[in-house]
């Protein structure tokens, strides 16, 4: 596909990279060349100076002949009138990333108005995460499928389990028979599993389970936690803001640290029911005052990485609570991953895998549209969910029939509200939902599960 993307910021920067990765034609636009220079000196993609919003612009990027364009500037508002250019003089499809809460509210009359395919907020996004995590506190990573009816959950096997040193088909027939481990992170080995996988203490296990069955299976694999009550962030910046809305609605105690009294003040009008304190959360004694030794969660939300990971290395420290650290430069991945600073948010990545789902989804809009995509360990295993829209290869047969490519794994099959955990038997039918995992890159139909 012929993809134009408007920013060269961070975000427009990881897009242009991962969407080049999968073989598609970027452009990119920017009024600053010196960005666009360290792109193209790095990554396989065009670029064109200018502003976005202008027609001129636009045209000798090609959007004429464009698939798609994509507007993630630094400006609601310039995004919005990029999409509406582009609409208008290529009738392509548009991506806007809207990051202004009175915007955001409003995405259904924007799209319906000005022709938008979708509309992203990274930092709702990233919040929607990070509460998520908090919800289900012994989680590593939680990954939603089938509009909230299963999830993936990671966890690490703790020392002592009752499944340390058992193959899956003896977890699965000892433990839980509703579940199934569809990956496994071993050090830096990632393993897609099959009966005679050994699982050991220590190993990075991702599992699809039903929600409701979240909590009772991590009792019985030794996992015990209570649940978080109390959560303290620091910044407070959009992330901060749209999290402490959705912890407030699940009435959990909420305190905000933020250095700027400005922003402390709009806080305490748009959250009354969070405590707002104004103050630099790198005061170690504002931080133990504020009671960071007691929190059930501590999420460090700051613009800066390095305050970031040693907030939460000084959380460690003096506590025991659940952490999350935002990091917009992930550079040093085999470093940031030995250190105790719990879960890492990333909202660009979050932005850019809900925007690669898309274009996997446009590239094949019949048989079977992707309808989530996520990428887990490092990109090195991707989780996708399949809706089944017609027959093909893959339908009514059984799947022990059916030569899947290799480090792959169908992990779920949803029919209806009934969830269903493969077996060599069952089939896949024209409407299911379908979870597949694997190592293999660039799937976006179904019949790409074939070998």
């Amino acid at each position: 596909m012929k993809i134009i993307i408007v920013g060269c910021g961070k975000v427009g920067y990881t897009l242009a990279q991962q969407l080049s990765d999968e073989g598609h034609d970027i452009t990119l636009i920017d009024t600053n060349e010196s960005k666009l220079d360290k792109a193209l000196s790095v990554l396989d993609v065009q670029a064109v100076t200018g502003n976005g919003t202008t027609f001129r612009t636009q045209l000798e990027a090609g959007i004429k002949d464009s698939d798609l364009l994509i507007a993630v500037t630094g400006q609601d508002e310039i995004n919005l009138l990029c999409c509406l250019i582009a609409k208008k003089s290529g009738n392509c499809n548009t991506i806007a990333r809207v990051r202004n809460p009175e915007y955001f509210e409003e995405t259904d009359y924007l799209r319906e108005e000005l022709g938008l395919s979708m509309a992203i907020n990274p930092e709702y996004a990233c919040a929607h995460s990070i509460a998520k995590l908090i919800e289900i506190p012994s989680a590593l990573d939680v990954i939603t499928f089938a509009k909230g009816l299963v999830n993936m959950v990671q966890v690490t096997v703790p020392e002592g389990s009752p499944i340390h040193h058992m193959t899956v088909y003896e977890y699965a027939t000892k433990i839980h028979s509703n579940t199934l481990i569809c990956a496994l992170e071993r050090g830096h080995e990632v393993i897609i599993p099959d009966g005679n996988t050994l699982i050991c203490s220590g190993d990075n296990l991702y599992i699809i389970i039903p929600t409701d069955e979240i909590h009772h299976f991590l009792s019985k694999i030794g996992i015990k936690a209570k649940p978080i009550k109390s959560v303290m962030i620091i910044g407070g910046g959009m992330i901060a803001y749209y999290l402490a809305a959705k912890l407030n609605k699940a009435h959990l105690q909420v305190k905000i640290i933020e250095q700027n009294f400005e922003h402390c003040q709009r806080l305490s009008e748009q959250l009354p029911h969070t405590m707002i304190i104004n103050g630099d959360a790198s005061d170690r004694q504002l931080l133990l005052e504020e009671g960071i030794e007691d929190t059930d969660a501590f999420i460090s939300l700051t613009n800066l990485d390095e305050e970031n990971m040693v907030l939460s290395l000084f959380a460690n420290k003096v506590g025991n609570a659940k952490k999350v650290t935002k990091i917009d430069r992930v550079s040093f991945e085999e470093v940031i991953d030995e250190m105790p600073i719990g879960t890492i948010a990333c909202p660009k990545n979050i932005t850019a895998k809900s925007i690669i789902q898309y274009v996997r989804a446009l590239e094949n809009s019949f048989g079977s549209n992707i309808e989530t995509l996520y990428r887990m360990l490092d990109d090195r295993v991707e989780a996708m969910e399949f809706h089944i829209r017609q027959d093909s290869k893959v339908t009514n047969t059984p799947l022990m029939e059916l030569e899947l490519k290799k480090n792959l794994l169908i992990c779920a099959i949803i029919r209806g509200r009934q969830i269903i955990t493969p077996s060599g038997k069952d089939e896949i039918l024209n409407g299911d939902t379908v979870i597949v995992v694997t190592t293999n890159k660039g799937l976006s139909d179904i019949k790409d599960i074939l070998a």
